[in-house]
Formats: structure tokens, C-alpha cells, sequence
């Protein structure tokens, strides 16, 4: 800037007509002296000019900070007279509510004077009725201890009269109750029991009909001996073998006894396993119709005999499920049911039987809207434990359960066949109705032939039970054990307590036997009281 300057002034002394003559270090001294003289002189003009500037603006501050506190005076005399106005109205209105809250105040002070007023009232009338009561009350306990004085008296006069104490009279007083209410309890059981009874049976007269008209099963009466016929008695011996090699492996092979005897052409196979006695059974009319009888030929014709058992036995297992219409059963299932061909029960072939309960059960649960899928599925495999009980221990009920949890059979089948020889409590109506079809398909005419040495035991069970009542003369099985009779003794059984010991004797047969069917319990004095065991 400052070359700049001295440039300048060089030019001007030029253009003023200096002499370019003059030697250029006397010029440029010069031009620098008075370059720095006027750089001075600006420097003071333009520090003049600030400071006026600067006491301007001071100036101008102060008269708007003087303006500003003129205006801000001013409007807090405004504010200040506002907030007085304000302070006037709510001091009016607070003046107000104060006339308003008093004014209540009094009116609320009136009425508790009025209220104490009619309280005192009330109080006076109260202690007045209060006197009056405690002089009736005072009446009232003198005429009370009078009426005891009475009644003393009467009493002493009835003891008198009566000679009875008050314990005696109580006592013969509650003797003649006993009685009454014992033979209105007896005459009401009567009365409940016979309309109870009459629309039970009718019920399950209907129910039972039936389903046993819509279900005819065939029985077979098996026992446990197989006889086979032969064309003629040389047969005999070519059975028997040489030294009976033949009869040996034929008995090894099958577990059947073969019994040859002085039976015209025929041979006796004896075995307690009727699968086992099947096979021989068929083997041996096989080696007869083949006519190759030696042990080699034997052992082939057993095991081809044991292939179709257990064809006929699955294909029976099949038939038996469609004819009840149950599907869904497990393989293994479906053989054991077919194995109850061959197995029998008191003379009656357990797969019928087991048909027939089906049938039975689910005709039953479908007249009383039970479930019938439940109902047939636990009738079919009811004894499906007797398909195994020769083989394994312990009764078919328990062996059932155990094969039906081991195919994973639903609980509720597993139960209803549980129960149908009182082993378990029933739960579901399903239990009762297999039980009942159990039972009704084991009662019928020819169905069953039991034993000599339990039906000897059956009669003599039931006297027994009954002869133990006191107040029995004699007793009496009758009805191949269907029915007891029971004679009395007149002067100690009465004609209520008759009908209390059939009762009696009627769950005491429910409680110690086990039997098909029901019992008859018929109690004989000077008129007859009959009850079932059910």
C-alpha cells in the first residue's frame, strides 16, 4: 500500500514539471516524507471522526434508555392499578360466598336445634315406655314363676295318678314311637321298593326282550376230548407204529394223549388245551387220508396243521369283528379273539359267548343311549383273557386288563370289561350293561353246565347264610339254586322284621357268593316277602 502511495506522488511531481533531471534518491526521500505526513494526517482526521461517532451513539443509547424507563414506568402504573382492580373483585366476591357459607351455617344450626329438641323428646317417651315395660316384665316373671308352681304340682299330681316317674313315661313314650316309625319305615321301603321295582323290571323286561330278539347265537358244547374216526381197525396199528414210534412222536409233537381202545374205528384225542387237541385232530386225519404214517411224515403234517390253526384262528378273529361291527382292533387282538374258538366255558364256546355279549351290550346301550362303540368293543373282549389263562397265571380278568393296556385299548373299554365279575367297582354304564349282557348270555337254557361239585357247594353256600339268622327255622336251595326259602319262626320274627331279614339275607348273598343271575330270597311266616340278590 505504502509503494503504492510513493508511485503516486512520483507520477504527480512528474506531471507538476519537476525536472526528470532530479536524481531519483533525492525524489523518492521525499515523496516518503510526505507520504508519512499525510498518513498522519489521515489518521487524525479519521480518529476525530470516530470519537464524534462514538459520542453519538452514546448519546442516542441514552435517550432510548431514558425512553424505555419512561415506558416501562408507565406500564406499571398500569399493571399495579389492574392487579388492584383485580384484588377489589375477588375480595367482593370472597365477601360474598362468606354471607352465603353463613347464611347456611345458620339454617344447619337451626335444624340440629330442631333435631335435639325432637330427641329429647323421643328420650323422654322412651324412658316412659321403658318404666312401663319393666313393670310388665315384673308381671310377666311372677306369673312365670306361678305357672312352674303349676306345673309342679301337675306333675306330682300325674305321677300320682299314673304311678310313673317323668323317665318311665319318656321311655315308654319313645318305646311306642320306635315302633310306629319302624313300621311306617318298613311300610314306606315297601312302598318305594314295589313302584321302583315294578318300573325297573318293566324297563328292563323291555330293554332285555329286546335285545334277545334281535340277537339268536348258537351254542357248541365242547368238552375236552376229540374223537377221530379211521376206515377201519387195521388203522390202529399204523398209528401206534413199530414199538409205538409213531403214537410217541404223534404225542411228543402235538401234547395231545391219543387214547386207542376197544372203540370201534376210532381214536380218542384227550388234551385240556383245545388248540393243541385241534391240531392232532387234523394231522391225524391228514396222515390217515395220506397213508404215509411215520415220524418224518408226522412232523410235517403237525406243523401244516399248526399253519392253518393259525390261518382259521386269525380268520376267525376277523369274522368275529365284523359280525359286531368293531374296527380299528389290533392284529395281535384279532388272534386272541379268534383263539376263543377253541376254548370253552362250562360247556359254552367263549367266542360265541363273547358275540353274544357284544351283541347284547351294545343293544342294551343303544335302547338307554349309552355308548355303544364302548359298549360291543368291552363285550367282545370281556374274556379275552381266557385266550391265554392256559398258558399264563392268574385269572382272565387280570390277564384281559393286561393284554388290552399291552395293545393300548382305551380306558373306558379296559373298565366295563373289568367289572363283569364284581372284581372292581363299575363306574360307567358301559361296565353294568357288559356285566348284565355277561350274565344274561350265561343264564340262558342249556347255555352253561356247571359242575356237580359247585353246584353242591352253591346250595349249600346258601343255606348256610341262611340258617345263620336268628329267628330261622329251616332253609332250603331250590331252582337248581336260583331260588332260597327261608321258614321263620313265628313268635320271633314279626311281619316287619320278616321283610328286614330278606333284605339281610339278600345282601349277605350279594356279599359272600358268586353266581349268574340273580337268587331268589323268599322269607315264609304267615304271609311271604320276596327280594332279589341282584
Amino acid at each position: 500500500m505504502q509503494s503504492y502511495k510513493t508511485s503516486h506522488l512520483v507520477l504527480k511531481f512528474k506531471q507538476k514539471g519537476v525536472n526528470d533531471n532530479v536524481p531519483v534518491y533525492i525524489v523518492v526521500p521525499v515523496v516518503l516524507v510526505i507520504g508519512a505526513i499525510m498518513y498522519g494526517i489521515g489518521y487524525i482526521v479519521r480518529k476525530n471522526t470516530a470519537e464524534k461517532a462514538i459520542l453519538s451513539a452514546e448519546f442516542k443509547a441514552k435517550e432510548i434508555i431514558a425512553e424505555a424507563s419512561k415506558a416501562a414506568e408507565s406500564v406499571k402504573k398500569e399493571k399495579v392499578l389492574e392487579a388492584k382492580e383485580e384484588a377489589l373483585q375477588i375480595r367482593k366476591e370472597i365477601d360474598r360466598e362468606t354471607k352465603d357459607r353463613r347464611a347456611e351455617i345458620q339454617k344447619l344450626e337451626r335444624r340440629n336445634l330442631q333435631k335435639e329438641e325432637s330427641l329429647d323428646k323421643k328420650a323422654l317417651n322412651l324412658e316412659t315406655k321403658e318404666e312401663k315395660i319393666a313393670q310388665k316384665i315384673k308381671t310377666v316373671e311372677t306369673r312365670e314363676q306361678e305357672a312352674e308352681e303349676l306345673y309342679a304340682q301337675q306333675i306330682k299330681e300325674l305321677e300320682r295318678i299314673s304311678q310313673l316317674t317323668i323317665e318311665d313315661a319318656k321311655n315308654q313314650l319313645l318305646s311306642d314311637v320306635e315302633k310306629e316309625v319302624k313300621h311306617d319305615t318298613v311300610v314306606l321301603i315297601k312302598d318305594i321298593e314295589s313302584k321302583a321295582r315294578e318300573e325297573a323290571n318293566k324297563k328292563a323286561k323291555d330293554i332285555l326282550a329286546y335285545a334277545i330278539q334281535k340277537c339268536a347265537a348258537e351254542y357248541v358244547a365242547e368238552s375236552t376230548v376229540s374223537l377221530v374216526n379211521l376206515p377201519n381197525d387195521e388203522m390202529k396199528g399204523r398209528i401206534i407204529g413199530r414199538e409205538g414210534r409213531n403214537i410217541r412222536a404223534l404225542e411228543t409233537l402235538t401234547g395231545v394223549d391219543l387214547i386207542i381202545d376197544d372203540t370201534p374205528e376210532a381214536v380218542i384225542l384227550s388234551s385240556f388245551d383245545p388248540i393243541r387237541r385241534e391240531v392232532a385232530r387234523m394231522a391225524l386225519e391228514k396222515l390217515i387220508i395220506d397213508g404215509r404214517i411215520h415220524p418224518a411224515r408226522i412232523e410235517e403234517m403237525v406243523e401244516k396243521s399248526k399253519k392253518e390253526i393259525e390261518q382259521i384262528i386269525k380268520t376267525e378273529g376277523e369274522n368275529a369283528t365284523f359280525e359286531v361291527g368293531i374296527h380299528n382292533l389290533h392284529p395281535e387282538l384279532i388272534k386272541l379273539v379268534g383263539r376263543l374258538k377253541y376254548r370253552t366255558s362250562y360247556g359254552q364256546n367263549v367266542l360265541k359267548h363273547s358275540i353274544e355279549v357284544a351283541h347284547l351290550a351294545g343293544l342294551m346301550a343303544a335302547e338307554i343311549g349309552a355308548d355303544v362303540k364302548v359298549a360291543k368293543r368291552a363285550g367282545l373282549l370281556h374274556d379275552i383273557g381266557k385266550a391265554v389263562d392256559h398258558d399264563l397265571e392268574g385269572t382272565h380278568i387280570e390277564l384281559g386288563m393286561q393284554i388290552l393296556r399291552k395293545y393300548r385299548e382305551s380306558k373306558a373299554v379296559i373298565h366295563a370289561m373289568s367289572t363283569h365279575h364284581g372284581d372292581y367297582e363299575p363306574e360307567s354304564i358301559e361296565a353294568i350293561l357288559v356285566t348284565a349282557a355277561d350274565a344274561l348270555s350265561a343264564a340262558r337254557p342249556g347255555a352253561r353246565r356247571e359242575t356237580l361239585d359247585t353246584y353242591i357247594k352253591r346250595l349249600e353256600s346258601l343255606e348256610n347264610i341262611a340258617n345263620s339268622y336268628d329267628g330261622v327255622e329251616k332253609s332250603f336251595a331250590i331252582q337248581a339254586g336260583r331260588e332260597v326259602r327261608v321258614v321263620v319262626l313265628p313268635d320271633k320274627v314279626n311281619d316287619d322284621d320278616m321283610f328286614l331279614l330278606a333284605r339281610e339275607i339278600s345282601k349277605k348273598i350279594e356279599a359272600d357268593l358268586d353266581y349268574p343271575g340273580q337268587i331268589k330270597v323268599n322269607v315264609i311266616r304267615e304271609s311271604r316277602v320276596t327280594d332279589y340278590a341282584k
